[in-house]
């Protein structure tokens, strides 16, 4: 039964990371300028799908530290959980901007109208999610090196 616990939270962990990755990637490609309404709910909904695995990839993270896995002890003193750590800090902090930004959207939304998308907004949206995006790149790329 441990074994089948253990899986569940390994699996349910990569199926965070990978939508958070694929959450991000569809708000990077879709931001534009001027975006219609449509395109203005999609990112939304990105962003809160982003949102919701970026928590279950935390919680399910906890609980394998500290229910699962080699113990709370072997985890916390390694550095490189620590990296792991900060990085996930980094990354959740920087999200938060473009999370702010979408739900002051919601404020022409509801009256029936677009919100002002300048280009520098596009800019700046674009460069914070190719931030977000990257450690998620770096990721895949070492698991790539691994399997290999």
């Amino acid at each position: 039964m441990d074994l089948l616990k253990s899986a569940s939270v390994a699996y349910l962990h990569y199926l965070s990371f990978m939508i958070c990755f694929g959450a991000l990637i569809f708000e990077r490609i879709s931001i534009n300028a001027n975006p219609s309404k449509n395109e203005t709910i999609s990112m939304v909904i990105a962003d809160i799908i982003n949102g919701i695995a970026g928590i279950a990839l935390l919680v399910s993270d906890i609980y394998r530290v500290t229910k699962l896995g080699q113990g709370a002890a072997f985890y916390t003193e390694n550095p490189l959980f620590w990296a792991k750590i900060i990085l996930f800090a980094l990354v959740g902090s920087l999200s938060l901007y473009p999370t702010i930004t979408y739900v002051l959207w919601a404020v022409p939304l509801s009256k029936g109208k677009l919100p002002a998308v300048t280009s520098k907004l596009v800019s700046r949206l674009q460069t914070i999610l190719n931030f977000d995006t990257f450690p998620h790149c770096r990721v895949f790329l070492i698991f790539q090196e691994e399997l290999s």
